[in-house]
């Protein structure tokens, strides 16, 4: 009889580890492999009101996008990709630069939304890439930030090489953006580097998908999400403890600014203000009532744009 108990239970766990080693791959395929993401269509964490829809799908800073002369860069990342990057040279000769990273399954092109605002009313020079996995650079994997990062930090060399060493670097991220420009903060940056714009950013990729599995799969984090994380640095090179923004953000110098809404169910505003917290240089972080995820500048832009420049005439030189 001991035994037959003993057998019944082995051969359970071995049904649950397949279950989970099956449903690792299922996840990385969701999640991290590069494609379409059927999972977000009608996601309600998404759903935005049909104004700010309106907005990013049609509005006039699109068709701005479209209407402007971007210079064509490329580059070959550490391991080995072909990224692509578009700067628009400023009007008039500026030194200032601004550096924007999209969010995820979106392209460079996306950040044209806040590219607009800084190339028209402020006279900066724009730059976006298209982040690796998405758009026209290469990679067969989404990095959620911290591959990303490296590539940021060449990006951001390769500009103060072309515009030379007077340049001043803003950085702005939106969502994966944010995140993903975090992770550079904590890196050894040129001092060119002057603040940072961290719109909906998420605390680490295991927070966000432990958040995630829950909310969406209603299914406990362990062992789903640490076992992808080890499918994902098999397959991607990287794990989900490490592409860490909240770790980053302990040892920047970086002045940060973090925006959030407080009506974000995809990334809780609960990690902008962990990461607030912990930031070790000059921070400051601004909730957006009523907004969803990404949503604060379409919702109230003139807010926004006040705050941008508050904190950039606090800490650009």
């Amino acid at each position: 009889m001991k035994k037959r108990i003993i057998k019944i239970i082995t051969g359970l766990v071995v049904v649950l580890i397949i279950i989970d080693i099956v449903a690792s791959f299922y996840f990385y395929d969701l999640a991290i492999n590069r494609g379409p993401k059927d999972f977000l269509q009608g996601n309600k964490d998404l759903e935005v009101s049909a104004e700010t829809m309106n907005v990013l799908l049609e509005g006039g800073w699109r068709e701005w996008v479209e209407n402007q002369e971007f210079e064509h860069l490329e580059m070959t990342s550490r391991d080995g990709l072909t990224l692509q990057g578009y700067f628009l040279k400023a009007k008039k000769p500026s030194n200032v630069v601004v550096v924007a990273a999209h969010g995820y399954l979106g392209r460079g092109s996306d950040m044209g939304l806040f590219g607009q605002y800084y190339y028209e009313a402020l006279g900066y020079n724009f730059f976006t890439a298209d982040a690796r996995g998405h758009g026209r650079s290469e990679g067969d994997y989404i990095g959620f930030g911290w591959q990303d990062r490296l590539d940021y930090l060449d990006w951001i060399n390769l500009l103060v090489d072309k515009l030379g060493p007077d340049t001043e670097i803003i950085l702005h991220g939106l969502s994966m953006g944010a995140a993903t420009v975090l992770m550079t903060s904590g890196e050894e940056l040129p001092p060119n580097v002057k603040v940072i714009i961290a719109d909906s950013p998420y605390t680490s990729v295991q927070d966000l998908f432990s958040y995630q599995i829950k909310r969406m799969f209603h299914l406990p984090p362990f062992p789903f999400i640490h076992t992808t994380s080890l499918v994902t640095k098999a397959k991607a090179g990287y794990s989900f403890t490490e592409a860490s923004a909240l770790k980053q953000v302990k040892k920047t110098t970086i002045p940060i600014l973090y925006i959030t809404g407080d009506a974000d169910t995809f990334v809780p505003k609960e990690m902008a203000h962990k990461l607030y917290e912990n930031t070790n240089s000059k921070a400051k972080i601004v909730t957006f009532h009523g907004a969803n995820h990404g949503e604060s500048f379409v919702m109230d832009k003139e807010k926004y744009i006040k705050v941008l420049n508050d904190f950039l005439q606090e800490n650009m030189n």
